[in-house]
């Protein structure tokens, strides 16, 4: 085989206006698609770098928000329990009031009761008195039979 340079020099011209042909035609318009095509992938990493930095900021306020709702609830929960205690407190001490009044009420009653007592026993034991008195002057007994007249006398009034 021999080498024809025609051949050659006719493959390199032929290369040459394809070349020329498809940078005209066909590179432009490719490298103006992938440029296009770079730009819309740029911008779609930056709207996503965006997105992801204001994604993180929402989250720090949301964050920042739950943590004071927390600081709030436990406020308010320690607030309750605060009131709780108090209004407890303030239940038992009406309630030792009021025990101690009606205790004092109940120890005046028995007091008015016992002085009652004393004086309706004290009139009976008056009357009594005057009766023995009566029936020895009346029997003019000796010492015996007037022991026995009191002593009869005195169960009498230990039986009422």
């Amino acid at each position: 085989m021999a080498w024809q340079w025609e051949s050659t020099v006719i493959a390199m011209v032929a290369f040459g206006i394809l070349y020329f042909l498809l940078n005209k035609y066909a590179f432009g318009p490719l490298f103006s698609i992938m440029e296009q095509r770079r730009q819309l992938v740029l911008e779609q990493m930056n709207t996503a770098e965006s997105s992801r930095k204001q994604a993180e900021a929402q989250m720090a306020e949301q964050k920042a928000a739950l943590d004071q709702a927390r600081k709030e609830a436990y406020s308010i929960i320690e607030q309750a329990r605060t009131t709780s205690t108090k209004t407890a407190d303030d239940i038992v001490q009406t309630a030792k009031a009021e025990a101690t009044r009606l205790k004092d009420d109940a120890l005046k009653d028995i007091e008015s009761e016992k002085n009652k007592a004393i004086a309706a026993l004290r009139t009976e034991v008056g009357g009594i008195s005057v009766k023995i008195a009566s029936k020895i002057i009346e029997k003019q007994i000796d010492e015996q039979s007037q022991e026995q007249l009191v002593n009869q006398y005195l169960k009498e009034v230990g039986s009422k």
